[in-house]
């Protein structure tokens, strides 16, 4: 037990104290406290998004492998702030590099990081503006994570995101963002993240889905999300945090991040009815996971615009991107990729029109609302040379993010027990029941398809008549499983009514009568 005497020598002199609490207030008073509060509230918008992108995913797989999904965007945050903590954040925004492709480790551990105006807007400190700059590397991981979708084992995954994080995502940040970066000296426009957020996730997500290879052939002919207010309810989880994204990265609480939140809400409602208005007119249905797939990419394509163009400008941005994302779904086809989620034609291509718009039609005065930047504009300022600046960007933006991770891909897949795809059987039970262990919902497990615990549909007809199975689920896009089956040439469970249909128990009575017991009625079968 201390003496008595001793308390004091714990205590600072009063003139230490006075010195430390003189310091303190020099470090928060450089500071507006509006300002400050409002990227930290933007910040924890942005994280928020995380669970968006993985009730997203879940509701658009199949329901036999929806939580592998979440637990690949939940785990992938974890790994990332890892990352950011440990040296990302000093790759992609330490000012002492000058080689204008990566930063050093000066801020190594987030060393060295505190009180200082930060890299993007001294308006706020290096502290606050690396945790805001975590979350976005967060949600690009997050949506990267959709090219698992199905058949992509999660834990090669998790090794690949921290690999992907330091050879992909960090450098291209540092082009756009540092100080120091050759895209930042050259001029590129990219208000919040068209490069390193949307066209890095979307080819990237391209790559890693070549990586993988296709789905088998059931399950890309009956592919169908098995869960759409699960998707609705995701998609407004997005555009609430995508406020806080867009409207953040004007670093401050300024008339800037009003005009970017103004632009995105803009965008995202213009595309989400286009691209409804386009499935309508093919089905002559409202599509709800058409509605949210539009509006996603009304977002996105405001993720690199809502900063600098107006908003006449934005509400042409979404007619167009709908539109254009819309059809550009069909390239997956034409690449040969099972991009099951579409993050090229929604993020990449998204991003690289977005980008573009800047070069047309970024303003100045709008640029200037936050009070600290200055640029030339695009075309609408007769800056004609922004063009050709936008399209290297997004062409170096995309070779890189393509190459980089199918190599990365391929090589962690040549490890042993790292390879990145389930077998066909882990494929057919579901990732759930392979990576995971637990279901969506518990019903699951003994349902993982349509057609299990389902009989064949048999409206009256004459008895030389066979039957006619409808389609499965209803599904307006795919095929009846029974005639996959059958022009495989092998019987649908369904044809076998003693047989457990895939992922299905049997019945108190088969296994009665399979072991010779007594059956359902309590008698024992002759």
């Amino acid at each position: 037990m201390a003496a008595a005497d001793d308390t004091p020598l714990l205590t600072p002199s009063p003139h230490a104290a006075a010195r430390i609490g003189l310091a303190l207030r020099d470090a928060n008073d450089q500071f507006n406290g509006g300002d400050v509060s409002f990227i930290v509230i933007c910040g924890i918008l942005v994280f928020f998004m995380i669970p968006g992108v993985a009730f997203l995913y879940s509701g658009l797989s199949r329901r036999k492998s929806a939580l592998s999904l979440v637990w690949a965007v939940a785990a992938s945050n974890a790994v990332v702030i890892f990352q950011w903590w440990f040296w990302g954040y000093s790759l992609a925004f330490s000012p002492s590099a000058t080689n204008g492709y990566i930063g050093d480790l000066r801020s190594f551990a987030l060393r060295k990081v505190l009180a200082d105006p930060s890299p993007g807007s001294p308006l706020i400190p290096e502290l606050l503006y690396s945790f805001y700059q975590m979350e976005f590397a967060c949600v690009t991981v997050a949506i990267l994570m959709g090219a698992l979708a199905e058949r992509g084992r999660v834990f090669p995954a998790m090794i690949f995101t921290f690999i992907w994080m330091t050879i992909v995502y960090c450098p291209i940040a540092c082009w756009a963002w540092n100080i120091n970066g050759w895209g930042f000296k050259w001029g590129v426009l990219d208000y919040a993240g068209g490069g390193p957020v949307e066209i890095a996730s979307g080819i990237s997500g391209l790559a890693y889905s070549w990586a993988l290879g296709r789905r088998s052939e059931r399950e890309l002919r009956n592919f169908r999300p098995h869960n759409v207010s699960l998707v609705a309810l995701g998609t407004f989880i997005l555009w609430f945090g995508w406020l806080g994204f867009n409207g953040g990265s004007a670093f401050g609480a300024n008339l800037r991040a009003i005009m970017a939140i103004w632009n995105s809400m803009i965008a995202a409602a213009m595309s989400g009815i286009v691209w409804c208005l386009l499935d309508y007119r093919i089905e002559r249905k409202w599509s709800m996971v058409g509605f949210c797939s539009g509006t996603i990419a009304g977002l996105v394509a405001a993720t690199p615009a809502s900063g600098y163009v107006p908003q006449w400008a934005a509400f042409v941005m979404g007619i167009i991107v709908g539109a254009v994302a819309n059809y550009s779904t069909k390239l997956k086809f034409i690449l040969g990729i099972d991009d099951a989620l579409d993050l090229c034609a929604e993020h990449a291509i998204g991003g690289m029109l977005g980008l573009l718009f800047n070069a047309i039609f970024a303003d100045s005065d709008i640029i200037a609302l936050d009070g600290v930047n200055t640029s030339t504009g695009g075309w609408l300022n007769r800056n004609w040379k922004q063009l050709y600046i936008q399209i290297a960007y997004i062409a170096a933006c995309t070779g890189y993010s393509f190459v980089l991770t199918a190599l990365i891909a391929k090589g962690i897949n040549y490890i042993p027990t790292l390879h990145l795809r389930a077998t066909p059987e882990e494929e057919m039970l579901g990732m759930d029941d392979t990576d995971i262990g637990e279901f969506a919902t518990d019903y699951i497990e003994v349902r993982r398809d349509y057609t299990d615990w389902t009989p064949p549909y048999q409206p009256y007809q004459p008895k030389d008549i066979e039957p006619e199975t409808p389609p499965a689920a209803g599904d307006r896009h795919a095929v009846p499983d029974t005639q996959i089956a059958r022009a495989n040439g092998t019987a649908h469970p369904n044809d076998e009514p003693k047989a457990a249909a895939n992922g299905a128990l049997s019945s108190i009575s088969e296994k009665g009568e399979a072991n010779g017991e007594a059956n359902g009625n309590g008698t024992t079968p002759p």
